[in-house]
């Protein structure tokens, strides 16, 4: 009984890292939005330049996941994140001292380094912590920490600005980073044993799998459908002159799904239904944003971004659960995250194409319908791994 209980409280402790850590990294990546005109006249940057910030912070983030994964297969996550996230905080803290467009650049790549280990590491924490029974909620509650986070970047960060200067609410910012960091060093436990040779072997023979390939795919349609409407869910509000803050319907549905979805999903023994359900409830949300009127356009939005990161979180916990990736779960989630962030650069674009094309958002919204659809129809037979 007290093992049990023992158990029970570091299950809890991680829980709570996982949120906690998963909040950090959107809050951090994404409080240079709210600051766009005040970096571009205090440092006199072009809008090229500005993007670049993001930009620059992302691409390490993303080219850091694979050795990140590899690393944490290795030495364990419980390691590879006293590392990361040391690292993390000091580019967050050096990054609100800042005195010049470089310095402010290099600040932004240090910070995705440390970043990158944080998604093959939640999900190694849930691999391990879930225990073969609760991957669907663990991974739900730090998907709704990324939800979390970018919320709080973009909605805390413009009031904080009038009472603060920029670089004192970045500072505020990587005080967080300084108190997780530090709590994680004390705290943070793991049963996980330290392994004394790289499978990298395994890791690229796990490669061949085409189980591997649907997770990646699926993922990449998620992000990238996510990412595309709300980018694009605002300007789609204001030409039908509908209020923009509708818009915020769709994180929220992002926020609540995580934690439903995953509960959902652990105490189904065959995804495979959910998945077809979610399909098909995703082609008609994101269809229905076109037609619906404002009165009731706010539940198809809110309906989309539930279903949306509904299957993101499914996903992730397919990656925690699949007993064939062995030793190389670090390294698989490194490369199907890496490689999935295609969908957010690409179908952005493509979105705004279309409505250079053809003057309407009708097909555009179609086009996301039928990606997101498709492709969550197509891997639903898949979403166990028995075809693996």
């Amino acid at each position: 009984m007290l093992m049990s209980s023992k158990k029970s409280k570091h299950y809890l402790v991680m829980l709570v890292f996982s949120f906690s850590i998963a909040f950090m990294l959107h809050l951090l990546l994404f409080v240079t939005a709210p600051l766009a005109t005040i970096l571009m006249q205090e440092l006199n940057l072009s809008y090229a330049e500005f993007g670049f910030i993001f930009s620059a912070a992302m691409l390490s983030l993303v080219f850091s996941r694979i050795p990140w994964g590899l690393v944490s297969d290795k030495v364990g996550y419980l390691k590879a994140f006293k590392v990361a996230l040391l690292l993390s905080t000091v580019a967050a803290v050096l990054r609100a001292f800042t005195t010049s467009y470089l310095t402010l650049l290099l600040s932004q790549i240090f910070l995705g380094v440390g970043l990158g280990a944080i998604i093959p590491g939640l999900t190694l924490m849930a691999k391990e912590w879930a225990d073969g029974k609760r991957a669907g909620f663990f991974t739900g509650i730090y998907v709704a920490g990324f939800a979390a986070g970018n919320a709080a970047a973009l909605g805390i960060t413009p009031y904080l600005l009038r009472i603060m200067d920029w670089r004192e609410v970045m500072l505020a910012y990587s005080i967080l980073a300084v108190v997780i960091c530090g709590l994680w060093w004390r705290f943070a436990v793991s049963n996980v044993k330290e392994k004394s040779v790289a499978k990298f072997s395994n890791f690229t023979s796990i490669l061949k799998d085409r189980y591997v390939w649907v997770l990646l795919f699926l993922m990449l349609a998620a992000m990238g459908s996510y990412d595309t409407l709300a980018t694009w869910m605002p300007k789609f509000l204001e030409t039908r002159e509908i209020n923009k803050v509708l818009a915020a319907l769709l994180p929220l549905g992002f926020f609540l799904a995580g934690p439903v979805v995953g509960f959902i999903s652990d105490r189904i023994g065959d995804k495979r239904k959910l998945m077809v359900i979610l399909s098909v409830l995703a082609t008609l949300s994101i269809v229905a944003i076109n037609y619906l009127p404002a009165a009731f356009l706010f539940t198809v939005i809110f309906l989309a971004g539930f279903i949306i990161n509904g299957v993101l979180t499914i996903t992730l916990a397919a990656l925690a659960e699949h007993k064939g990736f062995a030793d190389s779960t670090g390294g698989v989630v490194g490369f199907v995250s890496s490689l999935a962030n295609a969908g957010p650069v690409v179908m952005p674009v493509l979105f705004g194409l279309l409505i250079d094309i053809i003057g309407t958002f009708s097909i555009s919204l179609f086009f996301v319908a039928a990606v997101s659809g498709g492709v969550f129809i197509l891997s639903s037979k898949f979403v166990n791994g028995e075809n693996a």
